[in-house]
């Protein structure tokens, strides 16, 4: 089964860059791409995870994000972002996202994140997991 990919960025060199990685991975294809959060929920019906960024112009990620998961709950959304902050680890969380992983992300980590993803699990990169943990505990991330 092809994992069909939504890509989200208001980046166009960052979407060129996760098109490439994404569609030389014989079980995914990019089925669309997304210049802002508005744009990204009304083309996430035709993909099965939708790369996310935050910080986007308009309608962001997070917003975004809690739209789509609150109304296509097939839809897998897994935030990638160069501001890995508690806040949004934890609004991501909160909105529905199944992932948060930064967007320095190894790319054979990617492709594996995603196909978690797609398969309904749920996943952090090690930072978001520190401060998750932190948190709950009532501490500090160190």
């Amino acid at each position: 089964m092809t994992i069909k990919i939504l890509l989200a960025d208001d980046q166009e060199l960052v979407r060129a860059a996760f098109k490439v990685l994404v569609n030389t991975t014989p079980d995914m294809e990019v089925v669309g791409e997304a210049s802002d959060g508005r744009e990204a929920v009304r083309l996430a019906p035709g993909a099965d995870v939708v790369l996310m960024d935050i910080r986007m112009p308009g309608s962001d990620g997070l917003t975004a994000t809690r739209q789509i998961t609150s109304t296509l709950p097939n839809v897998r959304v897994l935030v990638l972002t160069t501001f890995e902050i508690d806040e949004y680890v934890f609004a991501a969380l909160r909105n529905g996202a199944s992932g948060f992983l930064s967007k320095g992300v190894d790319p054979a980590e990617l492709q594996q994140a995603i196909r978690l993803v797609a398969k309904g699990e749920a996943l952090l990169s090690s930072g978001a997991t520190r401060a998750l943990i932190a948190r709950f505990l009532g501490g500090s991330a160190s």
